[in-house]
């Protein structure tokens, strides 16, 4: 007879509450596709250092999936308890017809059980279908080669889902037991006829708070872009953090006071229509909705600056490849090393001569292999260090920026080798008079840093002769090849002017005499061979090839991609479903209060309209709430993002925004349709 009525139960909770069966069916769903990505690479043709950063995206996503659990965990018991207010009034004339309360315990357990069951079915079947076109999109941000289509069930993704979601349901139903032992018959039959007492909060105290949380959000807002920069440090970012969440809370605790009494005031608004009925039923259970609103503010926030920055992440770097990196690789090693006991006599000797001549002491050809070549010094002397060159302003910067380095060395390139280097990179040349230098650079705090010095015309001196600059802003360009704005700044001076100055770095930058991918990695092969040569142990040339980068890029843009999405989706549909089952309950409870407006004469059309209008204000409030605070934040991350550039953002707020339309706006819409079938007159 229990498991029967237990039937009965799950089936009469699926017609209203469709939302939370959902919801588990869905988190089921997304924590296998994410956890299967590892079988999907079964049908990709990729490198093998593509495969490592596959293999060390899936140790990534088994971290974070440890973290979504505890956030899936956290939504299933907090929507549990909406649905079992629901059910108050069952449970108390359960207890009336002589139930035991270990009976009502046992119907709950068997409910969790078929509910765990189903959806743990459910959701892995769609799981398992999704996770094929799962694939596709996997090989897509891997830009990789597809081989013969199958069909792939990952067992590993299988059995963490059950194991994940079993101990979530099993705490489900020792949160049930312990609801249903707490409970006392009159307050499960009277349960439906309560609502919080509504205390007319002083609203000069509201106002107070309201002012007070105004101005430690702002402060926070000013930490975190750029007024504090002591605060951008790691250690200290919390602070900005915590008075962010605080304020959140007053700012929603203030509101809710002084939204009714303000409202209150305005006669010919508050009692039009039904404006007291919807404010009165947003402030019956205000204290809950305080809190709520605060979470699911945060969590909203969370969920735009993560999917922002890592879509923004991705489509910078593979941007990026085609105007950072135009050669096919670039090779480098240090030049003249001291001769101070600290190397040996044959890394101090191949420190005096050319990368060519290296490369064809260890056996490579040169000539054969590259075209293209452009091979050129970077000098380097502690005689000008950076706080040099900024001159007048290095006092105000170094206040500004007190973490910078400022006692380290200037680089330094010749007109006719940067030329060179520009007319293979597709970058604008430099022409000086005797007396003029250039900064070149594409790091964006430095080039307002530089700009500054450069703006008050500040002179340097390099082997007695001063120079002046010939621009009053930087150049944008680069001399390494990388897939990051990472210039912070490299000075280019007339040729003349650094004879007989220090050497720091040689580099060679070239293309293969190949056409084909297959042919280029042979090449690259035969450098890495080099290292068998006898001559290897006298240098240390590093190589960056474009399919390194490439690959390297590619990969990495991915990972953080998939991890945004998995973290922004599972956030999204936490926040979204808590709200739409808060509702449910809210106008479950209210069904009453509505049958008596329609005894009064209140028509249908006004009924939902009301309905609309409470719904849509607390899905609104704090998604409202959520986008001021995330324009700040996705500033702050924008900062720390820099070196990817910022081109892509615009782009990747609008994909964000989308996804939050589709998630947020779906459950907005499914919410307010099921409530109206809900207080719908039968």
């Amino acid at each position: 007879m229990l498991f029967k009525l237990s039937i009965k139960n799950i089936l009469r909770s699926i017609k209203d509450y469709a939302i939370y069966f959902f919801t588990l069916v869905l988190g089921v769903a997304i924590f296998y596709i994410f956890n299967a990505i590892e079988s999907q690479t079964v049908m990709m043709n990729v490198s093998a250092s593509t495969y490592d950063i596959i293999d060390l995206m899936n140790n990534m996503l088994s971290g974070v999936s440890v973290f979504v659990a505890f956030v899936l965990g956290f939504l299933i018991i907090y929507a549990n308890r909406f649905l079992m207010k629901r059910r108050n009034k069952e449970f108390g004339i359960y207890l009336t017809l002589g139930m035991s309360k270990r009976k009502i315990s046992f119907i709950l357990f068997l409910e969790t059980l078929l509910v765990g069951c189903v959806s743990l079915v459910v959701g892995l079947l769609l799981g398992v279908v999704l996770s094929q076109f799962m694939s596709l999109l996997v090989a897509n941000m891997f830009e990789a080669k597809m081989t013969e289509f199958q069909f792939v069930f990952s067992t590993s993704a299988c059995l963490k889902t059950l194991l994940y979601f079993g101990v979530m349901y099993l705490l489900v139903m020792i949160f049930n037991t312990y609801n249903v032992s707490r409970c006392k018959l009159i307050d499960l039959l009277n349960a439906h006829k309560k609502s919080e007492k509504v205390k007319m909060k002083n609203p000069w105290v509201c106002i107070v708070v309201f002012v007070l949380s105004v101005a430690a959000l702002s402060y926070a807002y000013w930490c975190v872009t750029g007024g504090a920069t002591e605060l951008q440090t790691a250690d200290k970012i919390l602070l900005p953090i915590l008075l962010g969440s605080l304020a959140t809370f007053f700012i929603f605790w203030s509101l809710s006071g002084l939204l009714l009494k303000i409202c209150m005031s305005i006669k010919s608004f508050y009692y039009k229509g039904l404006n007291s009925f919807t404010l009165r039923q947003f402030s019956s259970k205000i204290n809950t909705t305080v809190f709520s609103m605060t979470v699911i503010c945060l969590m909203l926030f969370v969920t735009i600056c993560i999917l922002s920055s890592a879509i923004s992440i991705r489509n910078s770097m593979t941007s990026n490849l085609t105007t950072m990196v135009p050669a096919d690789i670039q090779l480098d090693k240090t030049l003249d090393l001291p001769s101070n006991g600290k190397y040996s006599e044959g890394r101090v000797e191949d420190s005096k001569i050319s990368v060519r001549e290296t490369l064809e002491k260890l056996g490579f050809d040169v000539d054969r292999y590259f075209k293209d070549i452009v091979e050129f010094d970077l000098y380097a002397s502690n005689d000008i260090l950076i706080r040099d060159t900024l001159g007048d302003v290095y006092e105000e910067i170094a206040n500004q920026f007190p973490f910078l380095a400022y006692n380290a060395a200037e680089t330094f390139i010749k007109e006719s080798d940067y030329n060179k280097l520009a007319l293979l990179y597709n970058l604008e040349p430099v022409h000086l008079n005797d007396n003029e230098y250039v900064v070149v650079a594409d790091f964006d705090s430095w080039i307002q840093i530089r700009n500054q010095s450069l703006e008050k015309n500040t002179p340097i001196t390099i082997n007695g002769i001063t120079l002046t600059p010939k621009y009053t802003s930087c150049v944008n360009g680069f001399i390494y090849m990388t897939t990051s704005h990472i210039n912070t700044g490299v000075f280019v001076v007339p040729d003349e002017v650094l004879l007989h100055y220090p050497r720091e770095t040689g580099l060679l930058v070239a293309n293969y005499q190949a056409t084909t991918d297959e042919e280029k990695e042979k090449i690259e092969q035969l450098i890495i061979d080099t290292s068998d040569s006898p001559y290897a142990v006298n240098t240390d040339i590093e190589a960056s090839t474009k399919l390194s980068l490439y690959e390297n890029s590619i990969g990495l843009g991915a990972m953080i991609t998939f991890i945004g999405l998995y973290l922004g989706i599972v956030f999204l549909i936490a926040s979204a479903a808590i709200l739409a089952l808060k509702e449910l309950s809210e106008s479950t409870d209210n069904k009453e209060r509505f049958t008596m407006l329609r005894k009064i004469g209140t028509d249908e059309k006004m009924l939902n309209k009301a309905l609309f209008r409470q719904i849509g204000i607390f899905f609104l409030f704090p998604l409202v709430l959520a986008i001021i605070h995330s324009i700040f934040g996705i500033k702050f991350c924008a900062y720390l993002l820099e070196t990817f550039g910022k081109d892509e953002l615009v782009k990747s707020i609008i994909m964000t925004a989308g996804v939050i339309v589709f998630i947020y706006g779906g459950y907005f819409l499914i919410t307010y349709f099921c409530s109206k079938n809900i207080i719908k007159e039968r």
